[in-house]
């Protein structure tokens, strides 16, 4: 049986004797025939507790308990010892409060509880990282003569507790195990268990395209599984009250106060405007390219025709696109060109050059 149910039909019952009891009452009093306001009385009760119980019974517990779902553990505990910290002040000053001239020394020193408690909550809850930072570094200051020798293991210590959240996108893209191989990435991958069931939704798919990014994503998340370089954890932490997987490893970032590791762009812009950090591959990518200065030579390989007549197009081994003036007719040769110009757009980085000297089979 719901419980929603259970508690409609004890608020009914209490409601209906209490409806009951005032029909005894007001019969009396309003000389009407006791049985017609007992049923009546009694009828409104039951009906009243049947309708109005969940609202103040299970919906706000449901709510409450959503919300808190949705808090980490370091800010309830944060919020708890602010809490205990305003009691304790409240408990301090109480007793000078209540040697005050009534009524301020029966009302102060209640108000005081109520304010300090709630000032303690909030101080705390909104400095947890600095309390918890301040926490940390009690352990390193034992000497003078010890204290660079105790920081680095803290630092490291910090840096491998890390974790970072992967979406699916990024599972799928592939750079993500081969970025993880260069040993780069210190920290825990965290892959929540409501993104590896979009991951195998979209590898039984129907549609043969996604069907094969599905697929690559399983193998990705395999090869990562077995490359001891980055630890792997898949977890069954979850966010209730959400269906979209996106703003649930939001929610989960901020609660964690861990980076989501990503390259989808309408998530990156999400995540940002919540205060989250978003580590994106395609920025690392962008900024891993060779940089090119005009007047520089280097030899590529022209594969194709570019948009504008007379233009052919090379390729770096990083992927930066490469348009060669008057470079149409050696096309399928490999030629020496002079860097004339580069420019950084959204889609990445884009290099003009000119031939120099002649072309090669």
């Amino acid at each position: 049986m719901n419980v929603e149910l259970i508690f409609r039909i004890i608020g009914m019952l209490v409601l209906a004797g209490i409806g009951a009891y005032w029909g005894i009452r007001l019969a009396g009093i309003f000389e009407v025939s006791i049985w017609l306001a007992t049923v009546v009385l009694g009828v409104v009760g039951a009906v009243t507790g049947f309708v109005l119980t969940p609202y103040v019974t299970t919906r706000p517990a449901i709510k409450i308990r959503n919300s808190l779902s949705r808090i980490s553990a370091q800010t309830l505990a944060a919020g708890l010892i602010g809490l205990l910290v305003g009691l304790f002040i409240a408990a301090l000053i109480a007793y000078p409060l209540s040697l005050l001239p009534s009524p301020f020394g029966d009302i102060l020193p209640f108000l005081g509880l109520l304010i300090f408690g709630y000032l303690g909550i909030m101080v705390f809850v909104m400095r947890q990282d600095d309390i918890l930072t301040v926490l940390r570094l009690f352990p390193g200051r034992s000497t003078g003569k010890d204290k660079d020798s105790e920081s680095a293991p803290v630092s490291e210590e910090a840096d491998e507790g890390r974790t970072i959240l992967l979406d699916t996108s990024v599972i799928i893209d592939g750079r993500i195990a081969e970025i993880a191989e260069t040993g780069f990435m210190n920290g825990t991958l965290l892959i929540p268990r409501f993104v590896l069931n979009e991951l195998q939704y979209i590898a039984d798919s129907a549609d043969n395209l996604r069907r094969q990014r599905g697929r690559r994503g399983m193998e990705v998340l395999s090869q990562l599984q077995k490359d001891e370089t980055v630890p792997v954890n898949i977890s069954d932490i979850d966010v209730e009250g959400i269906r979209e997987v996106d703003e649930k490893l939001v929610v989960l970032a901020r609660q964690l106060h861990c980076p989501i590791l990503t390259n989808d762009y309408n998530l990156n812009r999400v995540a940002e405007l919540q205060g989250v950090t978003v580590l994106n591959v395609n920025e690392l990518a962008n900024a891993v390219k060779s940089v090119l200065l005009p007047g520089e030579r280097l030899t590529v390989d022209i594969i194709q025709e570019g948009r504008e007549a007379g233009q052919g197009i090379a390729y770096l081994d990083d992927g930066t696109m490469i348009v060669v003036e008057d470079g149409k007719g050696h096309i399928n040769t490999q030629a020496t060109v002079t860097v004339t110009k580069v420019l950084q757009t959204a889609a990445g980085r884009m290099i003009f050059s000119r031939l120099d000297g002649g072309a090669s089979e």
